[in-house]
């Protein structure tokens, strides 16, 4: 969405018309699905995450700063909501989370069903990995390699320096590479 019409949304709905908000969320919640199942790890928790994300990001958009992008706020909420959801809950994360990348592909459907088992059982091990190394690590992973937001954007999400992003994701990505290695995953 562009960031003229995201502004002159919320300012619509700061302004108390509600209908204005629906287009946000239309346009925020394949992303947001995505990363709520990630850190959740069932469609289930993540669509809760998901809805009370929303409600809470509508909520406070009186106090949101229209200087500044949409996008990573409401993913700041969202993470936020995951966390104290995964919290309260004592929740372990589940290995249930399908990114759409990791779903297999007409090209692999045509290479038969040896591909589509193969590809089945490296997502099985990577999410047995992501289970293992620890909620910072797996939030900056999935933020980074399965969502695709630049460093900047995830250092708005996570409200830390961009130095602490890459910081964090060099570890995470090496715990990551740990854990797959003592699944048995080796590398050339």
């Amino acid at each position: 969405m562009q960031p003229d019409l995201e502004r002159e949304l919320i300012r619509k709905c700061k302004a108390g018309d509600s209908r204005f908000y629906e287009p946000l969320v239309r346009a925020y919640e394949p992303s947001g699905l995505r990363l709520a199942l990630a850190m959740m790890g069932n469609r289930e928790d993540a669509r809760d995450a998901l809805q009370d994300a929303f409600v809470k990001t509508y909520q406070a958009l009186n106090r949101f700063d229209l200087r500044r992008p949409f996008g990573p706020w409401f993913f700041q909420i969202l993470r936020n909501q995951c966390r104290d959801r995964l919290r309260s809950r004592q929740a372990r994360f589940k290995v249930e989370a399908l990114d759409e990348r990791l779903e297999a592909r007409p090209a692999d459907r045509e290479k038969g069903p040896e591909r589509l088992r193969e590809r089945s059982a490296a997502k099985e091990v990577l999410w047995q990995a992501l289970e293992q190394i620890g909620e910072d690590h797996r939030e900056v992973i999935v933020l980074k390699e399965l969502q695709g937001f630049r460093y900047h954007e995830i250092a708005q999400i996570l409200d830390v320096p961009e130095g602490t992003v890459a910081s964090r994701l060099f570890h995470a990505r090496k715990a990551l590479k740990d854990q797959l290695e003592k699944l048995g995953v080796t590398y050339p």
